[in-house]
């Protein structure tokens, strides 16, 4: 293999179309401003990088980054790029990953709005992330131990499990499908509008008017934290164990909680029903 090693590279297209390629310890900055360094190019191993320029890797076919630096001025990082690896690095450029597919990231720190658009096959372990429009339109995801902030994020998302993360985020998971979320803790406001098979499992739900308009909406011994006009117009089944400020209109399904503040049911459509722990029932009927 290629072996480059220690330079500043900063020309356009520095390395474009290389094939069986190790880069070691090099700096990608200059008064050249050299955009897309590694486009166009196939296996290609990056360790100890610095990046401080645009587009370095469109269209690269079995990549690994391990150790860098995507700086804040290194946009758009990652487009159309396949089987890539990402190890131990910053990624704190705008849209640092799109439309890329067997994408494993590993123990990254990412600062980047709009990260990880239509996305197939991803898995994230052991990252911190903060990002508007997060994930959006992606498919087939798998993340672990990821704490996450931001705004409007997994939306739109497809099939997708989520397993000991910690997301602070608005809007999140609005028309998402087929998604689990296990053991985490999801704070901010309207969450899960419109979401189809979600299932939420030993987590721990914080903020106003959660998943309202969901089909298939599942929650299994669930705490609830100052959630009010939860589950409006929502077909769900849920099991959860702390009291819920309210309920409004559930559509369809049973609720299961040990108090619940206000039930509000002034829909005729609304044919919900909330058990208290002490096996008393509300629903529309009564």
């Amino acid at each position: 293999m290629k072996v480059v090693e220690k330079q500043t590279l900063d020309k356009e297209r520095a390395l474009y179309g290389s094939k069986d390629i190790i880069i070691n310890e090099c700096i990608f900055d200059g008064p050249a401003d050299g955009e897309s360094a590694v486009k166009e190019s196939s296996d290609v191993q990056v360790n100890k990088c610095f990046f401080n320029l645009r587009y370095p890797f469109w269209h690269v076919h079995q990549l690994t980054i391990r150790d860098s630096e995507m700086t804040s001025l290194c946009r758009a990082a990652l487009w159309y790029s396949d089987h890539v690896e990402v190890t131990g690095t910053k990624m704190h450029g705008i849209k640092a990953f799109r439309e890329c597919s067997d994408v494993v990231i590993r123990n990254c720190d990412i600062i980047s709005p709009e990260f990880g658009w239509s996305v197939r096959n991803i898995e994230m372990v052991d990252s911190v992330a903060e990002s508007e429009y997060f994930m959006m339109r992606s498919e087939n995801i798998t993340f672990k131990n990821v704490t996450f902030k931001g705004k409007y994020s997994f939306q739109y998302i497809k099939n997708a499990i989520f397993e000991n993360c910690n997301f602070d985020t608005k809007d999140a998971f609005w028309h998402g499908e087929n998604v689990t979320v296990r053991n985490s803790v999801v704070k901010g406001e309207y969450l899960a509008w419109y979401a189809d098979g979600l299932t939420f499992d030993n987590c721990k739900i914080i903020g106003t008017q959660p998943l309202c308009y969901c089909k298939n909406l599942k929650l299994k011994n669930c705490e609830m934290i100052e959630t009010d006009l939860c589950f409006e117009k929502s077909e769900v089944e849920a099991q959860i164990i702390t009291p819920i400020i309210s309920v409004k209109n559930p559509l369809a399904g049973t609720i299961t909680a040990p108090k619940v503040g206000e039930i509000i049911m002034d829909d005729e459509n609304a044919k919900g029903t909330i058990e208290i722990s002490n096996n008393l029932k509300f629903s529309k009927s009564e």
